[in-house]
């Protein structure tokens, strides 16, 4: 359930609608939906494996500065900051486009962007008067999002309402005039939206070492979570592509509301879309309350400066931290606009840190051969799991770079202004102490 709780947020309500624009053929679509799970198992798996020979608190963030050089751990760690900001850019833009549904006329992509700032900085403002969302509020959260999932699913048992088209496996067998590379390019772009999706299951790094009998328990509890997710998100997708049509998916992007105003009505989707918008909200609550911890932590260890570590005394708030991550939110918002652009760009970076988190594992595994006996968890088949994960990402790094390639050569930009900025800072800071 933690595994299924990871990766399970909000992005099937959207993401499905750009993957399917993405796609070629209903094949590539579907490819994309599996392939797309089968390598969240790989990194699952991997990082499990991390976690256990390295159990410390945060062990995504501080696998980096365990193996590569302090400049690569400090972009790195700055990059996922900056990518995890974007995602809540996004996120927030899916929450709006569905607010806006209750609301009819022709909402521009403007619109959407002035509606999630709003919501940014309502939650700012909660969060700097010390307010923190609950366990309980976490879990009806969690209910909502199953139960909207399972009423997307619901609506296959409605063949009434199917639009009218091919059956899927006549779709997916047609003969098309596109070759195998025109397959495989249109299979790289899917997967832009479908990892996506599938994100979270990295955060297994941080109970590789509190599960009892970890040989036994972690790859049965992430391979069963796995398999959960991939046939939810494949049930939902059958859903999409039934009641909606291969076709139409690629123009709609709040898709989930068409399906639900299928079979319940023009109420039953505005009820709907009235639940979403608030489970997006809490996502990015959660994001705000989390994230500027991350950024207090690295100016605790200097890493950033010192005033990132600042905290108010009387609301034990991080205000500096808080406001500078909103910010970046907003300013990603307000040059994006659209959720595809952040989305792009969001994964861009994420290829990074996944390849360059993942690979930790063959140095781990070298310099931790003495817990091999401990009965830490150690998955098999490696490393031909960590290899095909580390190859998928590149593969989407890879179509991210052809497909868009301002927003690589922005996440690259990022990358090196990063690294630039840290050998600055130890300059300046050696040129500090030598001058006390």
């Amino acid at each position: 359930m933690i595994v299924v709780g990871l990766v399970i947020g909000m992005g099937i309500f959207r993401t499905a609608a750009t993957s399917a624009k993405d796609a070629i053929v209903p094949s590539v679509y579907f490819s994309a939906w599996i392939i797309g799970g089968l390598v969240a198992l790989c990194g699952a798996l991997t990082y499990a494996e991390i976690g256990s020979r390295y159990p410390v608190t945060g062990g995504y963030y501080k696998v980096f500065s365990k193996v590569y050089h302090p400049s690569i751990a400090f972009a790195i760690n700055c990059i996922i900051l900056i990518s995890n900001a974007a995602s809540l850019s996004g996120v927030a833009l899916i929450g709006s486009g569905y607010l806006l549904k209750l609301f009819p006329g022709n909402h521009t992509d403007i619109d959407k962007a002035l509606v999630s700032c709003a919501a940014i900085l309502v939650f700012y403002l909660i969060n700097l008067r010390g307010l923190k969302i609950s366990s309980k509020t976490q879990n009806i959260l969690m209910l909502i999002k199953i139960t909207m999932i399972a009423v997307l699913i619901a609506a296959l048992f409605f063949p009434s309402k199917y639009a009218v088209q091919q059956p899927l496996h006549t779709a997916i067998k047609q003969a098309t005039t596109y070759n195998w590379m025109d397959w495989v390019k249109s299979l790289g772009v899917s997967l832009i939206a479908v990892s996506f999706t599938y994100g979270g299951y990295q955060q297994t790094i941080n109970f590789g070492n509190e599960v009892q009998e970890p040989a036994k328990n972690i790859p049965k509890g992430i391979v069963t979570g796995i398999i959960i997710i991939i046939t939810l998100y494949l049930l939902v997708n059958l859903s999409y592509y039934y009641l909606v049509g291969f076709h139409q998916m690629k123009n709609e992007k709040e898709i989930a509301y068409l399906v639900i105003d299928k079979i319940l009505g023009i109420r039953g989707a505005t009820v709907f879309a009235a639940f979403l918008f608030l489970g997006v909200m809490a996502y990015v609550n959660g994001l705000l309350l989390s994230n500027p911890r991350v950024m207090y932590a690295m100016g605790e260890d200097g890493s950033l400066p010192k005033i990132f570590a600042g905290q108010n005394n009387k609301t034990q708030v991080l205000t500096f931290s808080l406001t500078v991550f909103a910010a970046i939110c907003i300013i990603i918002l307000f040059f994006s606009q659209q959720f595809e652009k952040i989305l792009t760009f969001t994964i861009f970076l994420d290829c990074f840190g996944m390849v360059l988190s993942s690979a930790t594992i063959f140095w781990f595994r070298k310099q931790t051969k003495h817990l091999d006996d401990k009965g830490i968890y150690k998955m098999k088949l490696y490393p031909l799991m960590p290899i095909l994960f580390m190859a998928a990402y590149t593969f989407v790094g890879i179509s991210i770079a052809l497909s868009d390639p301002s927003a690589a050569v922005t996440g690259l930009i990022i990358l090196g202004l990063f690294v630039g900025l840290y050998f600055i800072g130890k300059k300046m800071s050696v040129a500090k102490v030598a001058a006390g």
